[in-house]
């Protein structure tokens, strides 16, 4: 059953994964809210309702996750984001975050470069294990604008782009 699929094809389906599940529960919620009696009705259409925000949602997540492995490992655990690559790597505190940049010359995929409050950088390539999680921290941090972001990502610059910048406090 494994090989029923080519490649490609699962890969696709599961980049888009979200999607097909928000698509799914619009569709049976549509089918109780239309053939329904009574308050069943109304959990249809709310389940309708909700299936198209977690299709929405799925969208900016499929266009965020990158096809490939990359080197190197994402963990977020408690607001405290950690990369582990081959290389190099860094822990950072989400709330430390000052700057985000893509870097597209890095070799041999796009980088996020995070730079933190005392300078500390680390670059995590776009398509390392795990970096789908990236999405949350980047979607949580104030006054990013998730379009912007998504639309550096896909249509990949020459040059490092800075994609979000907190004003560095004083430490005096």
């Amino acid at each position: 059953m494994a090989d029923f699929l080519r490649p490609e094809a699962r890969a696709f389906l599961w980049r888009w994964r979200d999607v097909w599940l928000g698509l799914a529960v619009v569709s049976f919620g549509l089918w109780w809210g239309l053939n329904s009696v009574g308050a069943v009705v109304w959990l249809g259409w709310l389940l309708t309702a909700a299936g198209g925000i977690w299709a929405a949602a799925g969208v900016q997540r499929g266009r965020f996750r990158q096809k490939g492995d990359g080197p190197g490992v994402v963990q977020i655990r408690e607001r405290r984001l950690a990369y582990f690559g081959p290389l190099d790597g860094g822990v950072m505190d989400v709330n430390d975050l000052t700057l985000l940049e893509l870097d597209p010359t890095a070799h041999p995929a796009p980088v996020w470069v995070l730079t933190g409050i005392s300078g500390q950088r680390i670059a995590i390539p776009v398509n390392a294990a795990g970096a789908e999680a990236l999405f949350d921290i980047f979607s949580a941090l104030p006054d990013i604008k998730t379009g912007a972001l998504l639309d550096v990502l896909s249509h990949t610059p020459d040059a490092r782009v800075t994609v979000w910048q907190r004003d560095r406090p004083l430490l005096h």
